[in-house]
Formats: C-alpha cells, structure tokens, sequence
C-alpha cells in the first residue's frame, strides 16, 4: 500500500506543474448565426482586429502590455492565415468584426454591451490573467467565453498557452458549429 501511495505522490507531483499553469476556460455562447466558415472567409489573409479593453496588469504601461500580448496572439492564433492588429481600418462595405478582450470584466457585464463598445471593470488580482473574450460581428455576440490563467507579467509564457486554449473555443470550426444544409441553424 505505501509503494502505491509513493507511486500516486511521485505521478501528482510531476503533473503539478502542468496543472498550475494551465488555462482555465469559462462558460461560452454562440450565437445560432455563428459560422466558423463565415470567420474564415474574413480573415483568411487579413488583419483581423481586436480591441482591449481594461489593463490585465493594473500598475503596469498599456502600451507594453498591448505589444506585449500581440506577438503572443499571433503565435496562438486560430487556422486562417490572419494577423491579429490593434488599428484596422473598418470597411465601409462589409460587417465590422472584432474580438474585444476586457480585462477583469465587471461580473454583470453581457456580450451585447461589449460589441456595443460598453466596458465595466473589477480590481484586478495580482499575478492573475483573467479575460473575457467576445468575437463581434458589427453589434452583435458571435460568441463568447472567459478564461483566466496565473501570469504576472504581459510577456509570461502561460498567456500564450491561454490565448491558444481561448482561441479554440471562441471560434470553433466543428462541424457541429456550422449551420447545415436544409436545417438553417438549428444545432441541438
């Protein structure tokens, strides 16, 4: 009995760092209009915008961690061959996609608000990530997610590990996520 406690002791100990700093990834919403195929046809070989929101390091400059996290984004980034970019010149003849991340969002604050420009905060806690992630199509939640990991700094390894967690969920290419054909967006 004590080699097999030993054992279990040695396998949890190795795994502990793994566990500690994973990604946790919060509840999500698609809108029944969400279409990783519409998603692919607007970034595939664009800059795809995305907007900050809040500072994930009170105390610390925006401005670094704002270029900090790109290069972590990009390098996480989804299947399109996109660039994620801060100043994106929206296009007057198509829709306006985005991704807003907010930063230690306000617990009452919807997806809806969010693509409508609205932003409410909570204190941040120290050496926690914590986003709430929205995909927007104009005014509309395409989907939505949070996810929170521990990082003290803009440039901790662990975000990009998030970032790439994140990007999976909020745009999900399943088949199961795409609308079908004769059944319009019906998913059950």
């Amino acid at each position: 009995m004590k080699i097999s406690k030993a054992i279990a002791a040695a396998v949890g100990f190795a795994f502990a760092p793994t566990i500690a700093s994973a990604a946790v990834i919060g509840g999500t919403y698609y809108a029944p209009q969400y279409d990783w195929s519409e998603f692919f046809a607007v970034a595939d070989h664009h800059d795809f915008h995305v907007v900050l929101a809040g500072n994930p390091f009170p105390g610390s400059d925006m401005g670094a961690t704002a270029r900090d996290l790109l290069p972590a984004m990009q390098a996480a980034k989804p299947r399109p061959a996109l660039t994620f970019a801060y100043d994106v010149a929206a296009a007057t003849d198509q829709p306006n996609y985005r991704l807003v991340l907010v930063f230690d969002p306000a617990r009452d604050l919807g997806s809806r608000e969010v693509c409508n420009g609205i932003s409410r905060f909570e204190p941040g806690r120290p050496g926690r990530f914590y986003a709430y992630a929205v995909y927007c199509r104009n005014n509309v939640p395409m989907s939505e997610t949070t996810a929170w990991t521990s990082a003290s700094a803009s440039n901790d390894p662990r975000i990009e590990s998030l970032f790439r967690q994140l990007f999976m969920v909020v745009w999900p290419d399943s088949h199961a996520m795409r609308p079908q054909v004769g059944e319009g967006t019906n998913r059950r």
